[in-house]
């Protein structure tokens, strides 16, 4: 079962920074890399969703529940936007996604005794490795 849910553009939070490390100029001069911050409780999102979300052990989700989502792979801050929207939908959709209840199920007669019967295979083949004893 998966919650149907939309997200809405304006309460994400993008804001462009300067990205770390290697790159040189480029990296010093341009502000590339993206900071994406989505307020999971001032969300539109259905509650069902957000309780998933909030319980979530994720490290992006903040003690205060705003995501924190920080894309700074490529050299243009358009693909780097892309690429957090994306990293933020994909955590949305793995919330959504309720995992199907299990039924508990016995096992049958013929597993029962095709377990019994390998473990006393099994038994005799360490029986056979002891030392011979008259």
């Amino acid at each position: 079962m998966r919650i149907a849910f939309a997200l809405d553009p304006a309460e994400v939070d993008i804001s462009a920074i300067r990205a770390q490390g290697a790159g040189g100029q480029n990296v010093n001069k341009v502000s590339s890399a993206v900071h994406l911050r989505f307020d999971v409780n001032a969300s539109s999102l259905p509650d069902q969703l957000k309780e998933r979300l909030l319980a979530l052990a994720d490290s992006r989700i903040s003690s205060d529940g705003v995501v924190i989502i920080k894309a700074q792979q490529f050299r243009s801050q358009e693909k780097n936007r892309a690429a957090a929207l994306a990293r933020l939908h994909e955590l949305l959709e793995s919330a959504a996604l309720v995992p199907r209840r299990r039924r508990p199920t016995q096992p049958t007669r013929a597993s029962r005794e095709k377990r019994l019967q390998n473990k006393a295979v099994r038994s005799e083949v360490k029986a056979g490795r002891g030392k011979i004893r008259e």
